[in-house]
């Protein structure tokens, strides 16, 4: 076999740490898949935040789904890969937007940036998501 599957330490550290974006699947109305990168943030081992638009393809799929599903990689040899899915709340109140679009911005951009990404993410029609996790999965040195 050429890969060896994460022990929930090790998803979690991966999921952690180096930072990297994560991409969220989605299904359309007309039963098409949707991909899109996103900033992520884990709080806990069972909780995601990420913030989209309410208008965007991921806003309204959200709305009308309630699901999605979100993978990140390591794209240098020997590659690993962790993935989550699980239902999708979709949280308006600007202050609980402003708050995590912080943690994002500085998560992503670095802790000087983080208030101006709250900032600017705190605005009508800007949605925090939690995603629940209620299923995930690990794989590391895939091409070893």
């Amino acid at each position: 076999m050429g890969y060896t599957p994460m022990d929930p330490d090790q998803l979690q550290a991966f999921l952690t740490a180096p930072v990297r974006p994560g991409i969220l699947g989605t299904t359309r109305k007309n039963g098409r898949p949707h991909l899109a990168p996103v900033w992520y943030v884990l709080d806990g081992p069972d909780t995601l935040y990420f913030n989209t638009g309410s208008d965007t393809i991921k806003g309204r799929t959200l709305r009308r789904t309630g699901w999605a599903a979100l993978t990140v990689q390591d794209d240098r040899p020997p590659f690993s890969y962790a993935g989550v899915s699980g239902p999708v709340e979709l949280i308006e109140d600007l202050e609980q937007v402003r708050h995590w679009a912080a943690i994002l911005g500085g998560r992503y951009m670095g802790a000087e940036r983080a208030q101006e990404y709250g900032d600017r993410n705190a605005v009508p029609g800007e949605l925090l998501c939690r995603l629940q996790i209620e299923q995930r999965y690990g794989v590391r040195d895939v091409a070893d």
